[in-house]
């Protein structure tokens, strides 16, 4: 990975990219071809406790067939090792830090990372995505990062061949729970729906749409303690929330989903307005944030569909909403 260090010296960047995902990626690829010269921070690994990386939740993707253009399938890793390529093709730099704290009285707007140094840019995008919430468990971790059996998405990877006329579970109570559960009754032999309390907090129409599977068995008062099995998933160690009783549980799939969380910490202060889970929000079709020159695109404005062609497709129009934004002010 190409790491440009500081821009001291420089006059005021035209556009930094703020995250590495779909999103981030194709608005560097936009952005470039555009001769605009991106500069793209793609953030630092961590695992604190679930894992961060640079790529997005793509990098704990072992298989995606649900992006048009590989009718094969491609590892997720791979693919955004193609999408970066592609972006440093037209010229886009990269640098491996995260951004702390932004200063958005600008234009020029102030981006301050991880290293300590001050970025200095006219336009903005973020991109940082959003990171599923996770039970929080070793082996859970451990199978998600190998692609052992637990994802974060039935949606993206519920019809993999693994997990067809399996055994599957899924952890969550909520809308997302509901809606992860019912698509993954189309591929299950059964569906078993684990939850820590004795009532779903999905909304009556979603839970009657779920119950109404033939094959769902709903697991109450239960929270999953350990996740069995070696290089693949075999089953998941259950407690009774209310008698301490422990059991297991053989399925050949777990799908946590208890939510997500957008990578917006760093914009405290900024001024950036946000919904009530924390996503920016945007402007009538565009990217617009409420702030000139700042753009946003991908899962970190989107906690409805979050996938990667969406994400993708709004990484498009930032880059060219951003485009045109410096046009009009004549920076070009």
């Amino acid at each position: 990975m190409a790491d440009t260090g500081a821009n001291s010296g420089r006059a005021a960047e035209r556009v930094v990219i703020v995250g590495s995902g779909p999103a981030g990626w194709t608005a560097a690829i936009y952005a470039a071809r555009a001769n605009l010269d991106p500069l793209c921070l793609v953030g630092v690994a961590k695992q604190d406790p679930s894992p961060v990386l640079p790529g997005g939740q793509l990098m704990l993707t072992t298989e995606v067939e649900n992006y048009p253009g590989f009718p094969e399938g491609v590892d997720g890793p791979a693919m955004m090792g193609m999408f970066q390529a592609q972006a440093e093709r037209f010229g886009t730099r990269v640098r491996g830090v995260d951004v702390v704290r932004c200063d958005f009285s600008g234009p020029p707007h102030r981006l301050i990372t991880s290293e300590g140094d001050a970025i200095e840019t006219q336009a903005v995008i973020l991109a940082t995505g959003a990171t599923a919430n996770w039970i929080g468990l070793p082996n859970e971790m451990r199978l998600a990062r190998s692609g052992g059996g637990v994802s974060a998405c039935a949606v993206c990877d519920g019809a993999l061949p693994a997990y067809r006329k399996q055994e599957l579970a899924v952890v969550g109570g909520g809308d997302t729970a509901m809606e992860e559960a019912t698509y993954l009754t189309k591929f299950a032999s059964t569906v078993h729906v684990i939850h820590r309390r004795d009532a779903f907090r999905a909304s009556r129409t979603m839970q009657d749409r779920l119950l109404a599977q033939p094959n769902v068995k709903v697991h109450w008062n239960s929270v999953v303690v350990d996740v069995l099995g070696g290089d693949f998933i075999e089953g998941v160690r259950l407690r009774e929330t209310i008698t301490g009783a422990e059991s297991t549980l053989p399925v050949k799939g777990l799908f946590v989903a208890i939510g997500h969380s957008p990578a917006t910490t760093f914009l405290d202060g900024a001024g950036v307005e946000l919904d009530d889970k924390g996503y920016v929000l945007l402007r009538s079709r565009s990217s617009r944030t409420n702030i000139d020159g700042v753009f946003a695109a991908g899962d970190v404005a989107d906690s409805i569909y979050r996938q990667a062609v969406t994400a993708a497709g709004m990484g498009c129009q930032a880059a060219l909403d951003a485009e045109r934004w410096l046009a009009a002010r004549g920076v070009h």
